[in-house]
């Protein structure tokens, strides 16, 4: 999906939001999550952010102390994520001061069978 546009509520290769695109990608998996950044992250199982694992979600606050931005651990400190009005799904850095400083929890969601998505559901993102 990298590439796909932004769309404010958008939710299908049509348009991603952040929460949109989270909603998808794991759809696809074959785990139903909440539609929004706040109730995904509620639905997350919170994990220390040195211990995160590709396919946990990366949660940020970009203008309040609450959640209002999801990503995608990617590995590598990258995260893909539908950024914003005008730009596509693409990867960014945790390294970069901008999302570093807004970083506020790393989540898991518990899927059957196992504790967390893993690199071959991450990969259907490039697609």
């Amino acid at each position: 999906m990298l590439g796909v546009a932004y769309r404010y509520g958008g939710s299908d290769p049509q348009g991603f939001d952040c929460s949109g695109l989270i909603h998808y990608a794991f759809s696809r998996a074959g785990v139903t999550l909440p539609r929004t950044s706040r109730d995904i992250f509620r639905s997350s199982q919170l994990v220390n952010p040195q211990e995160r694992q590709p396919g946990d979600l990366v949660f940020f606050a970009i203008s309040a102390s609450k959640v209002s931005h999801v990503g995608i651990y990617a590995g590598h400190q990258q995260f893909i994520h539908a950024p914003s009005s005008g730009k596509g799904v693409s990867y960014a850095s945790l390294d970069d001061s901008y999302w570093e400083q807004r970083l506020v929890a790393v989540g898991r969601v518990a899927t059957e069978g196992r504790s967390n998505v893993g690199d071959s559901d991450i990969s259907m993102l490039d697609e």
